[in-house]
């Protein structure tokens, strides 16, 4: 059987699954450091201005305790510039007080309280975290909340540019720090995933292309770990498959060579079975008595193996032929069968021959093809027979009735059985046979011959001695 060649994929490197894990890993480590990025960057905002309020604290403590006719002119715009605001406001029993100024913004476009972080405030900051790096930079803010020190309140009033520029510093270095995280943890379980996983898989899957290019080759058979996870156990049960397999090309090795020289005995086996049939012929017109007696039986056989040999190359091709059913009574083909294999003989060595079959029972179908089965399993009942004691029984017996709609036909003989181990394969080609010369066919084609017809072949374990075939066939 001629199979197509099987090309090796190359494993590229956006393809492979190693880098697919790979660039999977990274992706949900990004994702996930996204989850922690945005706190970060909200608490960083939050930090940075409670920071600014302290300083803006202690400045306006400075300018509150000192004598304003003692304060320096210029002390008031360096506390500005160190807290980097535009305006510090005190704000105390309904009044303000403004304590340094720059210039009072015309309008101050938001306003943030510090107070206590809670569930409702984190998720706020984040929201505003988020507007400051967009839209930020260029609005005026105002910063409040209450005291530490004293009582009362403080106000701020500044630009949000240096608080964007520092937060765009700080989400930066986050970002970069994410991704060395995400790559390094990506690397991580990428590495002990290829070990664990994606190495079996590999090794399995150049196993399985090495078997395709070549399943003849015993090397090509994957050799199981012994890890006793599921990886383990699929490179177990593939090295079955593959024995299986190996063991299956063989037999349809083996057959095809026996194919082509059946073809070749069946070409010359012909030609001398129609020289026979012209002998038996003139045997015919023979006088003497057992000439005369014996000579039909020898042209039944002579024309069943004719036609064996065409049947046989059709078989070769597309299995059994269709059952060419007619209405029979089997008892006769029993006798045929017994007059075949010359169980009509006596003597302390010949087996006993019982045709227990109904004389009236009838079936419908395929003559040639039912002696065929009967044939058979006759013929390896005698074989297993044949080494038996002379002093033990043995005896063949067909046996048959109709059911219903169905008739039963037993074959029974008195041998040794047949053994477990064979028994799990009895109607297997070349699987049944424990017989020097035997070839384990005949099991097999009965049973062929019995499924074209519909029926079953079934072997009986009723506990005697002997073994007992049971074949089922629809009687009409």
């Amino acid at each position: 059987m001629q199979r197509s060649p099987i090309r090796k994929r190359k494993r590229t490197l956006p393809r492979s699954l190693s880098a697919k894990l790979l660039l999977l890993t990274i992706v949900v480590v990004m994702a996930t450091e996204v989850f922690i990025f945005m706190p970060s960057v909200a608490n960083y905002r939050l930090t940075w201005l409670a920071r600014h309020f302290n300083t803006g604290e202690a400045a306006s403590l400075s300018l509150e305790k000192l004598d304003p006719e003692l304060v320096p002119p210029d002390m008031p715009q360096q506390l500005l510039s160190l807290t980097q605001t535009q305006a510090i406001i005190v704000r105390r029993d309904g009044a303000s007080r403004i304590l340094a100024t720059s210039a009072m913004p015309e309008e101050i476009e938001d306003h943030v309280m510090l107070e206590a972080p809670g569930r409702a405030a984190a998720v706020r900051s984040m929201v505003d975290a988020l507007d400051t790096l967009i839209n930020g930079g260029d609005r005026i803010i105002r910063v409040y909340g209450p005291m530490q020190e004293r009582p009362g309140e403080l106000e701020l009033v500044m630009k949000d540019e240096p608080l964007r520029a520092a937060m765009l510093s700080y989400a930066g270095n986050v970002l970069l720090i994410s991704l060395a995280l995400s790559f390094f943890t990506g690397l991580v379980v990428f590495l002990v995933l290829r070990w664990f996983l994606i190495r079996p898989l590999q090794r399995m899957s150049d196993a399985m292309l090495a078997f395709a290019r070549d399943p003849e080759d015993a090397s090509n058979v994957i050799e199981p770990s012994g890890r006793d996870d599921e990886i383990g156990v699929t490179e177990e049960q593939l090295s079955k498959m593959q024995v299986q397999l190996r063991g299956t090309f063989t037999q349809q090795k083996a057959l095809a060579n026996l194919g082509l020289a059946v073809s070749k005995i069946n070409h010359d086996m012909r030609n001398i079975l129609a020289s026979a049939s012209l002998f038996s012929d003139r045997l015919s017109s023979a006088e003497d008595p057992l000439v005369k007696r014996l000579a039909p039986r020898l042209v039944r056989s002579i024309d069943r193996a004719a036609d064996y040999t065409k049947q046989v190359l059709d078989y070769g091709k597309a299995g059994e032929a269709v059952p060419r059913k007619v209405l029979l009574r089997p008892h006769r083909l029993c006798r045929d069968v017994g007059e075949t294999l010359a169980l009509d003989g006596e003597g302390d060595d010949a087996i006993e021959w019982v045709n227990a079959v109904p004389p009236d029972l009838e079936i419908n179908a395929d003559p040639d093809q039912l002696f065929r089965v009967l044939l058979n399993l006759c013929r390896n009942a005698i074989k297993a027979m044949e080494g038996m004691d002379a002093a033990s029984v043995r005896r063949l017996m067909v046996m048959a009735n109709r059911d219903g709609d169905t008739v039963l036909i037993e074959v029974s003989d008195t041998g040794p059985g047949i053994p477990e181990d064979i028994a799990e394969h009895l109607f297997t080609a070349f699987k049944t046979s424990d017989r020097k010369g035997g070839t384990g066919l005949g099991l097999a084609i009965a049973a062929e011959l019995v499924r074209v017809h519909d029926g079953s072949i079934d072997l009986l374990r009723d506990g005697q001695p002997g073994t007992t075939f049971c074949i089922r066939l629809p009687a009409t």
